[in-house]
């Protein structure tokens, strides 16, 4: 099938036909291209298989760059990468140092540096489309997915372009939200998710105060040792580089109707709605409708493309312009992800 973003949703396309030539020190690279020349991910393959991306990424950085603020991601596929080691280099040679991952919101395992395992759930569970770190004050722009092993069936990391998925809103709705902005609640309970020492990378609360000061981010201490955070946000932003608006927010993604029905249900009959592990309402806390989350995720849905990870596979993606998922899996996957480009160190429109 066509990796296409303008086919239909279902069933998701895939990236693996169409070409277009992009000049590289390894032979002519190509990538996936429609009529319409968009495309999700946009494929970049070597030129001769097994190259090294080393060799390959000093020219070609100019190019990627251009296709992944075109596209919203770029795979680079058929290249010898060198490990976690030279994965770590594809980093520095596309976007600088990587990042560390602060006030996490799901569990990750360091592999080396900044380089962490993907999120660490049960493989039978699917994590819902979100774009890293929007709930923060700053995020990646920029993230990187390198595939160690890959999974034997499905496990893939799909992709939806938010730029469509703004524009599938209801209108009325897109402007709710654009006006009142979204808040973010989450409880740190012992037994519920992440701890908030792992969270926020300290068990110091008067750092962890410092920090949230610093972010935005409302602190409540609860109890002997829980923590209760607010933080509100915008729901529709405007890409700093492209000028684009987008819908770039982890509202959906941590509104408690997107768990499992029996899980939502559980975790409703036990907390009130502000004092779930995660939760997300209005700007002004009013509770959002079901429905209105219901609607927001049927739109993401709908503009879903997905692709199959093989061995040394190396996925970049512009954290503004693509959200992305993971599939349930079979088989021992192991995807490595980094994070760069801070979004307030990047300039304006150009």
């Amino acid at each position: 099938m066509n990796a296409n973003s303008s086919a239909p949703p279902a069933p998701p396309a895939r990236a693996d036909s169409g070409r277009r030539s992009a000049p590289g020190p390894t032979g002519p690279a190509s990538g996936t291209a429609s009529a319409t020349g968009s495309t999700l991910p946009f494929v970049v393959p070597a030129g001769t298989p097994g190259a090294p991306v080393a060799e390959f990424l000093p020219d070609a950085r100019p190019f990627i760059r251009e296709r992944l603020r075109e596209h919203g991601a770029v795979l680079l596929r058929g290249f010898d990468i060198g490990g976690v080691e030279g994965f770590e280099d594809v980093v520095r040679a596309v976007s600088g140092e990587p990042l560390a991952y602060a006030e996490r919101s799901s569990p990750r395992s360091t592999i080396k540096g900044q380089v962490y395992t993907s999120t660490d759930y049960p493989p039978s569970e699917e994590i819902f489309l979100h774009n890293e770190n929007s709930y923060q004050a700053t995020w990646p722009m920029t993230l990187f997915f390198y595939c160690v092993r890959p999974p034997e069936t499905l496990g893939s990391t799909p992709l939806a372009d938010t730029r469509r998925v703004l524009r599938a809103i209801d209108p009325a709705v897109r402007e709710e939200f654009a006006t009142r902005g979204w808040m973010v609640v989450r409880n740190f309970i012992e037994g519920f998710g992440v701890p908030w020492q792992q969270a926020f990378n300290t068990d110091d609360r008067d750092e962890v105060a410092r920090y949230c000061a610093r972010n935005g981010v409302e602190v409540e201490w609860t109890g002997a040792n829980g923590l209760r955070t607010r933080a509100r946000r915008k729901a529709v932003h405007t890409h700093p580089v492209t000028g684009e608006e987008v819908w770039f927010n982890h509202l959906s993604f941590f509104h408690v109707t997107t768990l499992a029905e029996e899980i939502c249900s559980g975790l409703r009959e036990m907390f009130d709605e502000d004092e779930l592990p995660a939760n997300t309402f209005y700007g002004d806390g009013e509770r959002i409708p079901d429905e209105i989350v219901a609607h927001l995720r049927s739109c993401y849905r709908a503009e879903l493309r997905r692709f199959d990870w093989q061995r040394d596979d190396v996925l970049l993606v512009d954290n503004m312009l693509a959200s992305h998922a993971r599939e349930p899996f079979t088989g021992p996957r192991k995807i490595a992800v980094a994070m760069a480009e801070p979004s307030d160190a990047v300039p304006g429109p150009v």
